[in-house]
C-alpha cells in the first residue's frame, strides 16, 4: 500500500516538473504586451489585392467553416507586414472569418511560424537538431559563422534590421544537412564558406541561389551526393512490364 502511494505522489511530482519545464524552457512569450509598434490601435487592412486573395483562401471551404482559413490569413497578413503579425492584424482576421479574437490567438501563438514582434527583412532561421549537428561541418560551426558574419546573437536582430536570427527545430532537409531557411528559401549542404557567401550576397543586394550549395559535382535535390542508385532510366510510360492477358 505504502509503494502505491509513493509510486503516485512520485508521478505527480513529475508532471509538474516536466509542465514547469516546458513553460521555463520556452524561448516566446504566450502573452500579448501592448508596444508603441504592436498594440491594437495601430491600424491594419488588407491591400485590395490581398482581400481579393483572402476571398478566394475562404472560398476553398465549406459553408460554416470558414474559421479553417484561419492559418492562411494569418499567413497572408505576416508576409504583407514585412514579415511579422501585429495583434491588430490577427483581429482583423477574426473579423473576416467572423469568429473570437482569442481562437485566432491560440493559433499565431501555437505556431512557431508565425512572428508576433518585428524581425529583419532576412529572418534566418538555422536548424540544429541532431541531423544537422551531425552532417557535414556540422550546424554548431554554421551557427558560429552566422553569429561571427552578422554581428549578433540567437534572437537579435542586426541594427541595419537587416538580418534576425533564430535557432529552429527540424525544418525536413535533414538528407541536405546542415541547412538554413533564409525567409521562403532553404540552403542546405552547408559548408562555413558557403553560408559566408550567401550572407554576404544578401548584404549586397544579390539574390543567391537556393537549395544545396554543393558544387557542380553535387546534387540537385536530396539525391545521394555520388549519384542515383535507383531510377536511374527515363520512365517508361504506363503499361510497361504488364501481362497482355491481364
Amino acid at each position: 500500500m505504502l509503494s502505491s502511494v509513493r509510486k503516485q505522489l512520485l508521478s505527480s511530482a513529475v508532471k509538474r516538473y516536466f509542465h514547469a519545464s516546458v513553460l521555463a524552457c520556452s524561448d516566446k512569450s504566450f502573452v500579448h504586451r501592448d508596444t508603441p509598434e504592436n498594440n491594437s490601435n495601430v491600424p491594419f487592412d488588407f491591400t485590395p489585392e490581398n482581400k481579393k486573395r483572402c476571398e478566394l483562401i475562404i472560398s476553398n471551404y465549406p459553408k460554416g467553416h470558414e474559421a479553417a482559413a484561419c492559418i492562411p490569413l494569418l499567413d497572408l497578413a505576416q508576409r504583407q507586414n514585412d514579415n511579422w503579425l501585429p495583434i491588430s492584424a490577427m483581429h482583423k482576421v477574426a473579423e473576416i472569418l467572423k469568429m473570437p479574437r482569442m481562437r485566432v490567438y491560440e493559433v499565431a501563438t501555437f505556431y512557431t511560424m508565425f512572428n508576433r514582434e518585428p524581425v529583419g527583412k532576412y529572418f534566418v532561421q538555422i536548424c540544429t537538431t541532431t541531423p544537422c549537428i551531425l552532417n557535414g561541418v556540422g550546424s554548431d560551426a554554421i551557427l558560429e559563422a552566422i553569429k561571427q558574419n552578422l554581428g549578433i546573437d540567437v534572437g537579435h536582430t542586426t541594427k541595419d534590421k537587416m538580418f534576425t536570427l533564430a535557432e529552429v527545430e527540424c525544418l525536413g532537409a535533414c538528407v541536405n544537412a546542415p541547412m538554413v531557411q533564409i525567409n521562403d528559401d532553404y540552403y542546405e549542404d552547408l559548408t562555413v564558406d558557403d553560408i559566408n557567401r550567401i550572407l554576404n550576397d544578401l548584404k549586397a543586394g544579390k539574390k543567391p541561389k537556393p537549395g544545396p550549395q554543393s558544387g557542380q559535382n553535387g546534387r540537385f535535390a536530396s539525391e545521394p551526393k555520388n549519384g542515383l542508385t535507383s531510377l536511374t532510366e527515363p520512365p517508361r510510360g504506363p503499361g510497361f512490364g504488364v501481362r497482355p492477358d491481364l
